[in-house]
């Protein structure tokens, strides 16, 4: 049996606790689904059997999550699963504020909800055979280079910080797996913005390390400001047609950016919108923008009506 939301959150809070009072900058807080039975607590385990060879990173506020998150890390993962078995998947919430009260569900709530989601997708899933354990994780890293390299440098997945990041993409059970963060069109506006890199070689010192042991794999916003698909795809061409040497980074790293179309029911649903239609008491429309668990925690914890 699960543990039931007041005893996730209970857990949570603690184990937010102890990873704030440490100076780990990187955490897994528990591995689903959960080993239940003996009294046990939800807690973190290894991979079952093989090495990890690919490691699918949701990376968002999970505020809440989305039916929209669920087709990224669905499609991520049914993606992964053809060229490996060996495919795990981290939904990973920064908390590098946390001496801050978070607006408007605390971190606690939110993990919990995480908890919620990845069991869901585990359920979604299992049909399709695909069967990758989950760990919920928390960093106090804000940027997505900077989360990639505590990530490898923990040892949980592979080598520690003592391994070359030009050997983490090696195919031997001894290196690092291949990092996947999943993210929308808008996302990597910003990472190849050099505004974030303080100009000379700053973008080359963040995200060259990246690209050498994550890629980005990143879902088309058709339906914003970002334009269509094919203004999408034109931008990440153009980054490897020289847009990236002109700015201070490298055009290999396109190559690194696969680009994949949005799909499936809850795409393009933001947690903004999800806070809006229930601070309206538009109940109805949720059940289109999250799933069942989810739904039952912000119905349970009267979330986000105020």
């Amino acid at each position: 049996m699960r543990p039931n939301p007041k005893q996730l959150v209970d857990f949570f809070a603690r184990s937010l606790t102890s990873f704030q009072s440490s100076p780990d900058v990187f955490r897994v807080l528990c591995t689903l689904p959960h080993v239940v039975g003996g009294g046990r607590e939800p807690g973190p385990r290894r991979a079952s059997s093989q090495v990890v060879r690919r490691l699918v990173v949701l990376d968002s506020s999970f505020n809440p999550p989305t039916r929209a998150h669920g087709e990224m890390a669905r499609s991520a993962l049914r993606w992964a699963s053809t060229t490996t078995t060996s495919v795990r998947l981290m939904l990973l919430l920064s908390v590098n504020n946390a001496d801050k009260a978070p607006k408007p569900a605390s971190f606690p709530v939110r993990l919990g909800m995480m908890d919620a989601f990845g069991h869901g997708l585990l359920r979604s899933l299992e049909d399709e055979g695909i069967r990758p354990e989950i760990d919920v994780a928390v960093t106090k890293m804000p940027y997505f280079h900077d989360k990639a390299r505590v990530i490898g440098e923990s040892g949980v997945y592979g080598p520690s910080s003592s391994s070359s990041s030009s050997s983490a993409l090696g195919e031997g059970g001894a290196h690092e797996p291949e990092q996947v963060f999943l993210a929308g069109f808008d996302t990597v506006i910003r990472i190849f913005n050099p505004k974030y890199y303080g100009g000379g070689e700053g973008m080359k010192a963040a995200l060259g390390p990246f690209f050498e042991r994550a890629r980005l794999r990143v879902t088309m916003r058709t339906d914003d400001e970002w334009g269509g698909e094919e203004e999408q795809r034109a931008y990440v061409r153009g980054l490897g047609e020289g847009v990236l040497d002109e700015v201070g980074g490298d055009a290999a790293w396109a190559g690194r950016v696969d680009l994949v179309q949005g799909g499936g029911t809850g795409n393009g649903v933001s947690s903004s919108r999800v806070r809006e239609m229930v601070r309206r008491g538009q109940r109805e429309a949720l059940g289109e923008m999250v799933d069942d668990e989810v739904l039952g925690w912000i119905e349970g914890m009267g979330l986000y009506r105020e």
